[in-house]
């Protein structure tokens, strides 16, 4: 479970009634798709043949260029998670990231979900004993390409949500 029960409006668009500009919006999913990108590969070594996790990555960057719908990047999203289903470990994350980055644009909350699989991939490829290290080591490495417009607010959905997303973001 990525989503809290209530929905924050920080992550709400403003004419569905939140406070979160198009803007904003679009820096979330690019942020999203970077996390997810950036583990990619841990899914792509496992399966060189299997496109959908790229593609869910790609269809979000195409939303934010004004080339694709929104319904489009959420079934992209959806197809990458499915990629996922009957793997394990690294490779299993790894999509889930890149679902999650898919379906951005649709739910602008998912952009932690993006991450958070990210971080897990990167645990999940470390070696034994290394895997908080190498999962602390991603989270700086996300915290590093935040756009400045979205730096605190990413932050502090990171800070309200780390329980819910397997402490990733502060692993105490």
């Amino acid at each position: 479970m990525i989503l809290p029960e209530i929905r924050d409006p920080r992550f709400i668009t403003l004419r569905r009634g939140g406070t979160l500009t198009d803007s904003d919006h679009r820096l979330l999913t690019l942020w999203a798709s970077l996390c997810a990108e950036h583990v990619l590969d841990l899914f792509e070594s496992a399966r060189p043949g299997d496109l959908r996790p790229r593609q869910a990555v790609e269809g979000s960057r195409a939303w934010v260029r004004g080339e694709v719908k929104m319904m489009e990047t959420r079934a992209l999203g959806g197809h990458a998670m499915g990629a996922a289903r009957d793997l394990g470990g690294a490779a299993r994350y790894a999509a889930y990231a890149c679902g999650q980055a898919g379906v951005v644009p649709h739910v602008a909350a998912h952009e932690l979900g993006a991450a958070a699989y990210a971080i897990k991939a990167v645990r999940a490829a470390a070696p034994k004993g290394q895997d908080v290290a190498a999962g602390q080591r991603e989270c700086q490495w996300q915290r590093d390409q935040l756009p400045e417009g979205i730096r605190e607010l990413v932050l502090d959905d990171q800070r309200l949500r780390n329980d819910i997303c397997w402490s990733v973001f502060d692993p105490r």
